[in-house]
């Protein structure tokens, strides 16, 4: 067992064993994270909508407790600063989310989730966004945090993921952070779009990955002892010849 082959044996699977291991401690980590943030999520849900004024601020992120959080906003909507999202599916079907900002009387934009839209497989084209409603608007809806990365960049009034860091420089007037999707318009449009729905609160696979992870480097030490056995056992089963009797065996020189 103190062999070349079986130390680097060993060390093989000791490293695999941590490894599984850590992973499995991830997966819970990531686990007490969802179960934290589901209950935010929840606490949001069922709060009463408070003006969009004191959650978001131009120029500001979201912070992690308010998403999801209801929030009211009264303005008129810009219509000819739509941004369209694109590859945004529903029940298999492609369409798109059509975003407005609403200009309130502060001056500030906040970006407006409409809903989504069926279009098909339009490509590069320019769908047609069904009318916004007219003159003053009042808009009950949650608070969304703002994409990251190249999805979230806008080229010919789309995007594919909604930022309003993205979004505000290709605008006039100063935005609110983050942006907010729709639940209640006031006039409600001539064309409803689908409106979007809470989010599953749901705990995900982690806790059963977390279980696998763990079950791997168990049965990594388990079939490196059982090896290591059965090597001994063979090791014992094999008779070996005293050194004395092994030279007398051997031929003698010429």
């Amino acid at each position: 067992m103190l062999s070349r082959r079986w130390i680097l044996f060993g060390i093989a699977v000791a490293l695999l064993a941590f490894l599984a291991y850590r992973l499995g401690e991830w997966q819970f980590n990531r686990l007490d994270e969802r179960v934290a943030d589901n209950q935010v999520i929840r606490k949001n849900l069922t709060a009463d909508p408070v003006p969009v004024a004191t959650i978001l601020s131009p120029g500001r992120l979201v912070a992690d407790g308010e998403v999801w959080r209801q929030v009211t906003a009264t303005g008129e909507y810009v219509e000819d600063e739509t941004v369209v999202v694109r590859y945004q599916t529903r029940d298999g079907k492609s369409g798109v989310d059509v975003v407005t900002p609403l200009l309130t009387d502060s001056g500030a934009a906040v970006l407006v989730n409409r809903g989504w839209l069926a279009t098909g497989n339009v490509g590069t084209t320019s769908p047609d966004v069904p009318p916004a409603p007219a003159g003053e608007v009042t808009v009950v809806g949650w608070v969304r945090a703002d994409a990251t990365g190249d999805s979230a960049r806008v080229q010919d009034r789309s995007t594919r993921a909604v930022s309003s860091r993205q979004i505000a420089p290709t605008l006039p007037f100063p935005v609110y952070g983050g942006f907010v999707e729709a639940e209640t318009e006031s006039p409600a449009p001539a064309q409803p779009l689908v409106k979007a729905e809470p989010p599953e609160l749901n705990e995900g696979p982690h806790f059963f990955y977390g279980l696998q992870w763990w079950f791997f480097a168990a049965l990594a030490l388990f079939g490196f002892c059982y090896l290591a056995w059965d090597e001994r056992r063979k090791a014992r089963a094999t008779p070996t010849e005293p050194a004395a009797s092994r030279r007398r065996r051997e031929p003698s020189p010429r």
